[in-house]
């Protein structure tokens, strides 16, 4: 049996009722038509449903999505996937800041680049992105991975906790806290994973990890004129 499938031009219906119609769970695929950079298109997915975006989309574009497939084909604003549960959300375009911010899963592909704070909070998202990151990316990661294919601007995973961090260019810099660590056989199979799973073709041989030195997870009184 065919799925079903529903078309939404957001030129004539309101987002709210497009995400309503989303919710209820009887539609499987969903086309939305003339997204005119609007916001919150696709928010609070809970079902497995398959909605492609035919355009730009606005502020926090699938945020808190726990299930569905959202491509956006063309960029989006800020906070795409923001607090995402699990799912896919891709990007063709570039992203705003903040992408993938405080998601705990599932997977944000952004094809092009992504602004500065990208993957901020994470908690057990994974993050691909095909160009560079801007600055205080991955700031405060927790749990995770992000595998970056072009550069990483100022400060990457500044105060990170347990995320993994994989970048194949250049990084400007490392936030507090952050170091460059050991690349073994089991990271560049990680990194392969994910680069599939992105549908990207690049060696994992190129990219270096980054993660935390571990030094701030304790209060330390010879350091107390820091805090």
């Amino acid at each position: 049996m065919a799925p079903l499938t529903s078309r939404v031009d957001l030129a004539t219906s309101p987002v709210r009722d497009l995400n309503a119609k989303l919710h209820t769970g009887s539609v499987e695929a969903c086309q939305v038509l003339n997204p005119g950079g609007r916001h919150a298109i696709a928010v609070g997915l809970r079902h497995p449903v398959t909605v492609d975006i035919h355009g730009h989309a606005g502020y926090y574009c699938a945020g808190m999505n726990d299930g569905g497939s959202v491509t956006v084909h063309g960029s989006a604003g800020t906070g795409v996937a923001e607090n995402m549960m699990s799912g896919t959300v891709r990007v063709r375009g570039d992203a705003s800041q903040s992408a993938g911010a405080t998601a705990h899963g599932g997977l944000l592909v952004v094809e092009g680049s992504a602004s500065m704070r990208c993957g901020i909070s994470m908690k057990g998202v994974d993050i691909v992105v095909g160009g560079d990151v801007g600055p205080m990316s991955a700031f405060m990661a927790q749990a995770g991975r992000m595998v970056v294919c072009g550069n990483a601007g100022e400060a990457l995973g500044d105060s990170v906790y347990e995320a993994r961090l994989y970048v194949r260019g250049s990084v400007a810099s490392l936030g507090a806290d952050c170091v460059e660590k050991e690349m073994r056989a089991e990271h560049r199979a990680e990194i392969a994973e994910l680069l599939a799973a992105a549908g990207m073709d690049h060696d994992p041989a190129e990219f270096r990890r980054y993660g935390s030195a571990r030094t701030l997870y304790h209060f330390a009184a010879a350091n107390s004129a820091a805090y």
